[in-house]
C-alpha cells in the first residue's frame, strides 16, 4: 500500500472541449477514477464496504487550474490523502505535465453513506495506518462560504444574492445517474458549464470550479438552476441548484473564468 498513486492520461479528441483543451468534465471523471483506484488499493474502497452496505460519496470538489493541457498531449494526475478522520476524508490531487510541470490542483471531501438510508456512517469502521495519510495540502484556496441566490424576491436570508440570469429548469434523467442511483458529479459539471455560451467559452477559459453538495438529486427530480455573476468580477459566477418541488437547495457552486491568452 502506497500513500499516493499517479497515473498518466493521453488527451484524445473525444476528451477535449470545443477549444481543443482538456474538458473539466473529463478531468472530473479522471479525478474520481484515480481516487477510486487509490482507495481500492488501500482496502477502503467501495468493494471493501459491501458487507456494511455502504459507499463513498463526494461532498465537496474544488479544481483550480493555471494551465489546461491541449489535445494530443499527455498529463499526469497524482492523488493522496490530506486528512482522514472519523467524519470525512480530504483527498488532494495534482495535475501536471509528463515532465513534472504543475498545471493545477484539486481538493475533494468524501463521506461514507449507507446505501439504503443515505445517512453518513462516518469513517470509524476503518483502521488506516497513519503513514498512508500524507497530510500535504493542495496549495489552492479553500472554498469560501456559499450564499443563497434568489430570482424574483429576496428569500429573507441576510446575505442572499440576486440572480443575474433567467432560471434554468432541468429534469434529471437516466443517463444522469451513477451506481448509487443519484446524480453523477460529472453531470453537475456539465450542467454548470452549459450555462455559458460558446462565445463565452471561446473568449474565456475556466480557471476554477467549486461544487458543494447539500442533498442528493435523483431520477425524475425537477430542478431549477440560478446563476449570479459577481458585480465586482463578471467572470466569477455563483450557482444554486434547487429541487423545484420542495425548494430545497441541492448544490452550491462557483465557476471562475479568465480571459484567453494567445
Amino acid at each position: 500500500m502506497q500513500p499516493y498513486i499517479e497515473k498518466k492520461y493521453f488527451l484524445s479528441a473525444n476528451e477535449a472541449n470545443a477549444e481543443g483543451l482538456l474538458s473539466f468534465t473529463s478531468l472530473t471523471s479522471n479525478i474520481i477514477e484515480i481516487a477510486t483506484e487509490h482507495a481500492n488499493s488501500l482496502g477502503i474502497g467501495n468493494p471493501s464496504m459491501t458487507d456494511i452496505n455502504a459507499g463513498w460519496i463526494l461532498s465537496r470538489l474544488t479544481i483550480d487550474m493555471d494551465y489546461i493541457p491541449e489535445v494530443n498531449s499527455t498529463y499526469v494526475i497524482k492523488t493522496w490523502m490530506e486528512d482522514f478522520n472519523r467524519h470525512f476524508s480530504t483527498r488532494c490531487f495534482s495535475i501536471s505535465s509528463s515532465d513534472g510541470k504543475i498545471y493545477g490542483y484539486c481538493r475533494t471531501i468524501w463521506l461514507v453513506i449507507d446505501a439504503v438510508t443515505h445517512k453518513n456512517l462516518g469513517l470509524s469502521h476503518f483502521n488506516l495506518p497513519s503513514h498512508l495519510i500524507l497530510g500535504e495540502k493542495a496549495p489552492i484556496p479553500l472554498q469560501q462560504k456559499h450564499f443563497p441566490i434568489h430570482y424574483d424576491t429576496p428569500d429573507g436570508h441576510s446575505k442572499s444574492i440576486q440572480a443575474t440570469h433567467k432560471p434554468f429548469e432541468y429534469t434529471f434523467k437516466y443517463c444522469d445517474l451513477d451506481f448509487y442511483r443519484h446524480v453523477n458529479t460529472v453531470r453537475y459539471v456539465t450542467m454548470l458549464l452549459n450555462q455559458f455560451s460558446l462565445q463565452e467559452h471561446d473568449t474565456t477559459r475556466v480557471k476554477r470550479i467549486e461544487l458543494s453538495f447539500l442533498h442528493e438529486a435523483s431520477y425524475g427530480m425537477e430542478t431549477v438552476l440560478l446563476r449570479s455573476d459577481s458585480v465586482e468580477d463578471n467572470l466569477l459566477s455563483a450557482f444554486q441548484l434547487t429541487d423545484a418541488s420542495s425548494g430545497k437547495a441541492l448544490l452550491f457552486a462557483r465557476v471562475k473564468r479568465e480571459p484567453c491568452h494567445e
